[in-house]
């Protein structure tokens, strides 16, 4: 810093800045301080996104809305899957917030090759911004879109008469939960994209196993009903803790909290890591 004295303004007795603060750039900040802005960022453009079109929100509740009734109105009556003594339509619901949520976020890689394409993407690159602060904004921008969407079918739960919880704790940890999932299956979109470069492939790979993925966890049945192979899969499939955590939170059913939300993070931060490395290839 120069010692000369501030310069006063003609008809002003306020001083003139430090000519060095002209010619010389702000310092950098820190990565703590960068990543969380990044992704505030990127949240409030996705809610932008919905608050000028809605239209979103109202076709994507459609299919949570005939699972709920048709799948679990009709369970409810056979009494053909075990629950542990509550209704179906309650062991149901906290599965389809989780899937609502995974089938938005699988497909967010596509919005990556769309960036890409239009030119976006490489624009972000070359910014100071660091790639792991890019993914994670977008990864939890996803998350918030599918917190909107599942707060949608926590409403239509309730209009069916789902006994659920309203303690505002317990909702603030349902929150996060759907966040941390929405973070590592929009990771994995993205990480898909990295690899497979265009969007018809990742349309196609998208489809091939959201299905698998949703099957494959406790969210339709109890693990205890799966045959072997699939209770294995199951335990590393990071939709059935996530549907875990719900269920424990809404119904107050045995649940493994701790466990639930450290697989959770753990995911999230792998998705993140794999993610970012791939970035810079999707942008060649």
């Amino acid at each position: 810093m120069s010692d000369a004295p501030a310069v006063p303004r003609p008809g002003s007795a306020d001083p003139v800045p430090d000519l060095d603060l002209l010619l010389r750039p702000p310092p950098a900040r820190p990565a703590w301080r960068v990543v969380p802005a990044r992704t505030f960022a990127m949240c409030a453009v996705e809610l932008q996104k919905l608050r000028h079109d809605r239209s979103e929100l109202y076709t994507r509740a459609v299919q949570p809305a005939l699972w709920l009734l048709i799948f679990g109105e009709t369970f409810t009556r056979i009494h053909a899957v075990p629950t542990g003594g509550i209704p179906y339509l309650d062991f149901l619901a906290p599965g389809i917030i989780a899937q609502s949520a995974m089938f938005i976020a699988i497909f967010y890689g596509i919005m990556i090759i769309w960036e890409r394409d239009s030119g976006v993407l490489t624009k972000l690159l070359v910014t100071p911004t660091p790639r792991a602060a890019l993914v994670t904004g977008k990864a939890f921008a996803a998350g918030v879109k599918a917190l909107v969407q599942a707060a949608v079918v926590v409403l239509i739960a309730a209009l069916l008469g789902v006994a659920m919880t309203w303690n505002p704790l317990r909702l603030a940890g349902v929150a996060v939960a759907v966040v941390l999932g929405s973070a590592f299956f929009s990771c994995l979109s993205m990480s898909i994209a990295g690899i497979v470069l265009t969007r018809d492939r990742l349309m196609g790979i998208g489809q091939a196993i959201t299905m698998p993925l949703f099957f494959a966890s406790n969210a339709l049945y109890p693990v205890a009903v799966m045959p072997g192979w699939l209770q294995a899969v199951s335990k590393v499939n990071p939709l059935s803790y996530e549907v875990d955590a719900l269920r424990g939170l809404l119904l107050g059913t045995p649940a493994h909290l701790g466990a639930d939300f450290g697989v959770l993070v753990l995911a999230a931060g792998a998705g993140i890591a794999a993610a970012s490395a791939l970035l810079g290839r999707l942008a060649r």
